[in-house]
């Protein structure tokens, strides 16, 4: 939730992690030339509102920056100002459906622009302005987005807290239920849950500052257990917000529910946390896992929500060993298997990468897709 929703400043600190480009990326290309007559914006293929006020706010940000940048006398063979800019963006990933879409576009567009007027400074509180979570993806690995205390939101910044070689056992597994556009999206979700729900102003306040400082410390010592543990209920209860919420947000589905259920079978087989569930704004699973623990819980997941219709495209990304799974285990986790889902294996990755290769370009020698 946010306390100013014109500069995107949160209620409460937050954490994330950084997932790989190898698996899922946003491409952003961004163009200005003294023959563009106008900005043009291009999503997915397709021509977008450049007007958009999160758009709009980058672009103007970049554009104050670059030009106090040149009044310092620092840039002299610069790009005008007052060219006009043509921006492609592409994901590799559902749009809007809860797999932070908008933090990957937004913290690519920054950097994009910022390449193209040539700034070096931090740019992380101009991708706030895009989408709050865009501001920890400038960072590759374990990221916090400070809550910050003054009002313009000068100190509200993402800081690294470990870089994504830090822990390189850990996986991460994307359990796609749907790949559909959300019923609610996040950004007017939120603000009805910190207009309604005293559970929000009692999570933000108290819980939250506690477990993060928990949180970092299970991160620095690589300690499974405590960051899976602390992971889960930590989702739960913001979904338990949502429900607080009047009228009530429901972001998880039976899908969701069951994948749930089925992790708290696998770990109790187990004896100890194996996997680790958090769910964002939206239905879909995000499993953390160590590598060795991957190959049977991917098998599990196979026989549970068998693929309806796209056979051998059930895992994407990182490749995945095959295992048999013993007799205990299909007894004590398996249940009735309820079709539809994919998964994106992937691992912690870096922050914004530029693309030397021109064949990559999403904009040609002309400025058009």
């Amino acid at each position: 939730g946010k306390r100013d929703t014109d500069l995107i400043l949160p209620i409460n600190s937050s954490l994330s992690v950084t997932l790989h480009q190898d698996q899922l990326k946003t491409t952003t290309t961004a163009a200005a030339s003294r023959d563009f007559t106008e900005d043009r914006l291009w999503l997915n293929g397709k021509e977008a509102d450049v007007g958009h006020p999160r758009v709009q706010a980058c672009l103007r940000e970049v554009r104050r920056l670059a030009r106090k940048r040149r009044g310092d006398g620092e840039d002299t063979a610069a790009l005008s100002l007052s060219y006009k800019i043509h921006i492609a963006s592409e994901n590799n990933f559902p749009t809007a459906a809860g797999l932070a879409s908008s933090a990957a576009g937004y913290a690519c567009l920054v950097s994009a622009l910022a390449r193209l007027y040539g700034l070096q400074e931090e740019l992380s509180e101009v991708a706030r302005r895009g989408s709050g979570s865009a501001c920890r993806s400038m960072f590759g690995g374990f990221v916090q987005w400070q809550r910050g205390e003054r009002p313009d939101g000068s100190d509200s910044l993402a800081l690294q807290v470990a870089p994504e070689t830090h822990w390189p056992e850990l996986r991460v597994l994307v359990l796609v239920v749907s790949g559909e556009k959300k019923p609610v999206a996040s950004t007017a979700g939120m603000q009805t849950s910190v207009e309604t729900s005293p559970l929000l102003k009692h999570r933000a306040e108290v819980v939250v500052p506690e477990r993060l400082a928990q949180m970092m410390q299970h991160i620095r010592d690589r300690d499974f257990e405590g960051f899976g543990q602390l992971a889960m209920r930590d989702s739960n209860q913001f979904h338990a917000t949502c429900l607080d919420t009047f009228p009530p947000i429901f972001y998880l589905t039976d899908l969701s529910r069951h994948i749930i259920a089925l992790a708290h079978r696998y770990n109790a087989h187990h004896g100890h946390t194996k996997v680790a569930y958090t769910f964002d704004a939206g239905p879909n699973a995000v499993i953390f896992a160590l590598a060795d623990t991957v190959a049977e819980f991917v098998e599990v997941v196979r026989r549970s929500f068998p693929p309806a219709t796209n056979g051998d495209r059930f895992v994407r990304g990182l490749p995945v060993g095959s295992a048999a799974l013993s007799q205990e285990l299909v007894a004590a986790v398996l249940t009735e298997p309820v079709p539809g889902a994919y998964i994106l294996h992937t691992k912690p990755g870096p922050g914004p990468q530029l693309v030397d290769d021109p064949s990559q370009h999403l904009l040609g020698a002309d400025g058009l897709p």
